[in-house]
């Protein structure tokens, strides 16, 4: 059945073939096909443009047409399956990159519990691919349940305990309120609170006034979706200093 509703659109006498949106597209959307981004299915497209800042020709644009209705078990097994058959080999996509295929790691305790001691390797705690917060789709099964840690991308660099202290045992979300489309985010954020039952949320954020945008797309976003969730913030130095922490409420 088929409604009256948002949905991508793409210009194909714009359109290179660059594969650039693939990625971006969470659901599986898009794909490169004859040279062209092509949309999958209607079905899989949730509207909400996150492929449109991608495109450097300008190809993408959202319309609002009679499509059929964003079918989220479907999205989920369309993921799931592209995941399974990009996993063990791990395929590239059209773009020539597998950064939006679901994936779940094995974390061993010596790195994801106990802290190495000093001057020994230490190896990542991180538990599931992709982190970035336009790629992980709001059905992704590692989110169910999640203790979430919101991080700007730059407290990674930053600082140096950042898998011992902050990612063992918490699905990692990572991006720049800055540079990225922040509304783009609190709809992000809106399905996968609505979706999924997360416990906790730890937003790491850096000292630079621009960084102050994540929690308020993290509050935003619990609002739209009528959650009340336990949300911590932490504050990092440009010199890799915990400088402040808001206990969670």
């Amino acid at each position: 059945m088929k409604i009256k509703r948002k949905i991508i659109h793409i210009d194909e006498d714009r359109c290179d073939g660059c594969g650039q949106c693939v990625p971006s597209c969470a659901e599986g959307a898009i794909q490169v096909i004859d040279g062209k981004a092509r949309l999958v299915a209607e079905k899989y497209c949730d509207g909400l443009g996150a492929c449109m800042g991608e495109c450097p020709q300008g190809a993408l644009s959202i319309v609002e047409r009679e499509a059929e209705r964003f079918d989220e078990e479907a999205v989920e097994e369309h993921v799931r399956r592209t995941a399974e058959q990009g996993h063990s080999d791990e395929t590239p996509l059209a773009c020539g990159c597998p950064s939006s295929q679901i994936q779940t790691f094995s974390v061993g305790l010596s790195s994801a519990l106990e802290v190495p001691p000093s001057g020994s390797r230490s190896e990542a705690a991180l538990s599931h691919w992709p982190v970035q917060i336009r790629l992980v789709p709001p059905s992704a099964p590692f989110l169910q349940g999640a203790d979430l840690l919101v991080a700007a991308d730059c407290t990674a660099f930053a600082y140096a305990n950042f898998h011992r202290d902050f990612v063992r045992g918490k699905v990692v979300l990572v991006g720049c309120p800055k540079f990225d489309d922040g509304q783009a985010y609190v709809e992000r954020f809106t399905e996968i609170f609505k979706r999924a039952d997360i416990k906790k949320i730890t937003v790491l954020i850096m000292e630079v006034p621009c960084c102050r945008g994540l929690p308020a797309i993290v509050e935003k976003a619990m609002v739209a979706a009528g959650k009340r969730i336990a949300v911590e913030k932490v504050v990092i130095s440009a010199r890799g200093r915990v400088l402040d922490r808001e206990a969670a409420a």
